[in-house]
């Protein structure tokens, strides 16, 4: 695990400066904090910051192969290395390190950027042939590691986070309002927009070649795999659940590659109890496993992570993390994941690395297993609604439908809830149930909080209905497709950030393509069977975690922003949304944040509206206006005396 940088100086006689060039791995040195190099051939340079997992002593970036014509500094793991090596050296390869890393530098010889195609494994990596003057920047199949690139009048920057690349002095620090749509409603920016102007990422399955005076190239190499036909008639759900668990196994042993210690993220759900449960008999004994948790009961899971881990003999570690905490470390936060943080959820997972780093260099989480199995209470709500709206669109009325809907305003709140909710006020097809009902500021609430600058043009919801429209078979296969390829990217980038954050590595063995490549071409009814989620992935842990895992309620990594917005800490939402410098940015109406934050006070239930505003106001502050983000957390993060 590292952090990448570099530079390509359009102008063939330039030189690419060292300084420039080191500015830009010295703000990203928390991913790498243990080696750092660059290389630098005229106008191109490559930058790196090393963790070292595997072989620690001699896996050195930037690294070049037998005869220096080639370059690469790499971020993250190939998990197939000891399987290709030896096919590599059987071709003349010969190797002078243990490194992964220079696997890739002797397929690229063989195949040129076709290489990305043999790696099984999450990497984001720059590779410089000086021969052909040809640079190639690729990322993994699913976007576990991040790459961020832009293209100026003078040069191309890349780097694994963004502030690298505003290091470079290249890239000015524009805001980019037309992500704010998608933002309010989804919380995050699907595709290759970012909150600034002209940066972009590189899109997971992607690699993008350069070359002097020739335009940019991008390839999509990898897709997820169509919905193969037939299927319904596949084998039961117990026979399928024992070759998914051989799969999984195949994994998660594939992932404990490391010359380092490594442990498990332990939340006590099935994803992370599976995986620890897996684990434990394949590492020496005994198994880390970290656990994070708040005071709250509603947002406390940490006696279950302790029940999982006393079944598998693991030895224990957790933290309780405060309000105070939390808000100290928001603003900082805020600073590594680049942009604003999309999830409350993002600050736990920081201190549970940072705990995580006293004990460990390597963790695995269960992340993506949401996804690929169907675990989110969204995806039995939208298929009951669109399946329940069908009939109920059969047989009334439009003109029925439009009475309803304006009926439904005027329940009482408890009933209005759900009924807003339901098939009775939304449209029945992907955009109404899967989009705009679990929107945090819907289409209609925009156009009063945008200040009068809503603009139509942009579709909140446009690259999650694209991915949808484009993905065959039923709509739980449409939307697990979407999501795999939206909204799980935005968690990848959370994972990725905060553990590195800490000076760890994470890794997902869910998102092991060849397994993603099987579990998203199974029947959605081995999934979602009735109300029950991820049953497959229950028949096939059922023999391994303890029955009170496999048979709770899913709490989703809980953070009680809600209430700490409420009462203690009530006073972030005064001094971040209700000042002058908020409202003079001219982005929303003050009377409607206003109205969010007094009405949120008096009982209703804002808090994840009230998140992203602070959020977006905090990364203004820290990347627009420049203010230090280790001051910005005195201003506000004390508990109110109130």
């Amino acid at each position: 695990m590292c952090g990448i940088a570099g530079l390509a100086l359009f102008d063939p006689s330039a030189t690419v400066d060292p300084r420039q060039l080191r500015s830009m791995t010295d703000v990203i040195r928390h991913r790498g904090p243990d080696d750092e190099g660059q290389h630098i051939d005229g106008p191109v340079g490559l930058g790196s910051r090393r963790l070292a997992i595997v072989d620690v002593a001699g896996g050195h970036m930037p690294l070049t192969n037998e005869d220096g014509s080639l370059w690469i500094v790499f971020n993250g793991e190939i998990y197939n290395h000891p399987q290709l090596r030896p096919q590599l050296e059987r071709r003349g390869h010969r190797y002078r390190t243990r490194s992964d890393t220079e696997t890739v530098l002797h397929l690229y010889e063989d195949e040129g950027e076709r290489c990305v195609e043999s790696l099984q494994g999450m990497f984001a990596f720059a590779l410089w042939d000086s021969r052909r003057r040809r640079l190639l920047l690729a990322r993994d199949r699913l976007g576990i590691k991040p790459l961020y690139v832009a293209l100026t009048g003078e040069a191309l920057v890349f780097a694994s986070e963004i502030k690298a690349l505003l290091a470079s002095g290249h890239v000015p620090v524009r805001f980019n309002d037309a992500v704010l749509p998608e933002f309010l409603a989804t919380r995050f920016v699907a595709g290759e927009e970012t909150f600034f102007r002209g940066v972009r990422k590189l899109l997971p399955g992607r690699t993008l070649t350069w070359s002097p005076g020739q335009p940019l190239r991008e390839r999509q190499y990898w897709t997820l795999p169509d919905v193969p036909a037939g299927r319904q008639a596949a084998r039961s759900l117990d026979d399928a659940a024992v070759e998914l668990q051989v799969r999984l196994r195949r994994a998660v042993h594939s992932h404990l590659m490391s010359d380092v210690p490594l442990g498990v993220f332990l939340s006590g759900g099935l994803d992370s109890s599976g995986l620890a449960a897996l684990m434990a008999p394949l590492v020496q004994p005994p198994l880390r496993t970290f656990a994070v948790g708040f005071a709250e009961a509603e947002a406390n899971e940490l006696d279950y992570a302790r029940l999982v881990a006393r079944a598998i003999g693991a030895e224990h570690h957790e933290v309780v993390v405060s309000p105070a905490q939390f808000f100290e470390a928001l603003p900082r936060l805020v600073w590594h994941e680049d942009e604003p943080i999309a999830f409350p959820s993002s600050v736990p997972l920081y201190f549970v690395s940072r705990l995580a780093r006293d004990h460990v260099k390597v963790v695995l989480t269960g992340e993506g297993a949401d996804e690929l199995f169907l675990g989110y209470n969204r995806y039995r709500v939208a298929a009951w609604n669109a399946r329940l709206g069908g009939i109920y669109s059969a047989l009334t009325s439009r003109a029925v439908r439009s009475l309803v809907r304006h009926a439904v305003r005027d329940l009482p709140r408890p009933f209005r809830r759900y009924a807003e909710r339901s098939f009775l006020a939304l449209d029945a097809d992907a955009r109404g149930v899967f989009c705009e009902n679990f929107s945090v500021f819907p289409p209609s609430q925009q156009r009063v909080l945008l200040n009068g600058r809503a603009r139509p043009e942009l579709d909140p919801f446009g690259t999650v209905l694209r991915h949808y429209d484009a993905a065959g078979g039923t709509m739980l296969d449409r939307m697990c497709r979407a999501d795999l390829q939206t909204y799980l990217v935005e968690l990848l980038m959370k994972q990725d950030q905060m553990s590195m954050a800490a000076s760890i590595e994470s890794r997902v063995p869910f998102l092991d393509h060849e397994l993603v490549e099987h579990v998203v071409s199974l029947p959605p009814h081995h999934k979602l069977r009735g109300w029950q989620t991820k049953a497959i992935l229950r028949a096939a842990l059922r023999a391994l975690v303890p029955s009170e895992v496999l048979t709770r309620r899913k709490m989703g990594f809980p953070t009680p922003i809600g209430r700490w917005l409420r009462t203690s800490f009530a006073h972030v939402a005064d001094e971040l949304l209700l000042n002058d410098r908020f409202r003079d940015r001219g982005h929303f109406a003050p009377d409607a944040v206003e109205q969010l934050v007094r009405e949120h006070r008096a009982g209703a239930n804002h808090g994840d509206r009230l998140w992203l505003l602070i959020n977006l106001e905090l990364w203004h502050r820290i990347f627009v206006d420049g203010e230090p983000h280790a001051a910005l957390a005195p201003a506000y993060a004390c508990a109110s005396s109130g």
